[in-house]
């Protein structure tokens, strides 16, 4: 079973990972299975989680004036859904070339609510991936207004179009301050995650077509399985599911 939970999950999982993926489908054959068993057995197995490095910043930071001002100032936490949201910009090489990625989070569930794939830096690409955000709320019939998104003044978050999408959304913009990763610092942990478990992990793609259809069985294993630590050890979505159920409670 530790073999099976561990190829399940991209083979990233790690001992405390495991341990709880275990828990949550009741040990094994109805009896729990201790932490240290399951130390002692993936490491007689061969089995440890990944080990991620560092992402470097991709944006280029936009050289005219900018009034936003930062909203968040490295606090990213959220009392609930749509309230902050964060979004970045990373790279990825496959053997055709370059291909970049655009994501928007949620910061209360770490839910990747909209993502873009493109061979070039332009506007659109974060402008799609705001807009896959936009219609993932709308279509969980959700209310996005008065949301502030957060990013980086990179030239795309910068540019009119950007800015007019998200005031015509009712949704304030927020950035950080130039060339400070630590100001958009939750997105960047992402792109890292992101990187670390699909792109290093699974080796290069041959292209954009190809690293499209992996990037998207990625964020759908992210979004409703993978288990996440800050979140109590269950997924994006179940955690936005079990706020939803007990604020219907209260």
């Amino acid at each position: 079973m530790i073999r099976q939970v561990h190829k399940e999950n991209y083979g990233v999982y790690g001992v405390r990972k495991v341990y709880a993926e275990l828990a949550r489908r009741g040990g094994v054959e109805g009896r729990p299975v201790a932490r240290c068993t399951a130390s002692r057995l993936m490491k007689a197995a061969g089995l440890r989680g990944l080990v991620r490095g560092r992402t470097p910043v991709t944006t280029r930071p936009d050289k005219g004036p900018d009034e936003r001002l930062d909203l968040v100032q490295r606090q990213f936490t959220a009392p609930g859904p749509n309230t902050l949201w964060v979004a970045d910009i990373t790279y990825i090489r496959t053997f055709a070339g370059w291909v970049y990625a655009a994501f928007v989070l949620d910061v209360f569930s770490r839910r990747v609510v909209g993502w873009q794939l493109s061979t070039s830096l332009r506007t659109d690409l974060a402008l799609d991936a705001l807009e896959m955000g936009f219609w993932t709320r709308r279509r969980d019939g959700q209310d996005v207004t008065d949301l502030i998104h957060h990013s980086d003044k990179g030239v795309q978050y910068v540019a009119v179009r950007y800015t007019q999408r998200l005031a015509e959304a009712g949704a304030v913009a927020s950035v950080g301050s130039t060339g400070d990763s630590y100001d958009n610092a939750l997105a960047e942990a992402f792109n890292s995650v992101f990187k670390g478990e699909l792109v290093r992990n699974k080796g290069p793609r041959t292209g954009h077509d190809d690293l499209e259809i992996a990037v998207a069985e990625y964020i759908d294993w992210y979004n409703h399985r993978r288990l996440h630590g800050e979140l109590g050890e269950v997924p994006p979505v179940e955690y936005e599911h079990n706020h939803r159920l007990a604020a219907a409670v209260s």
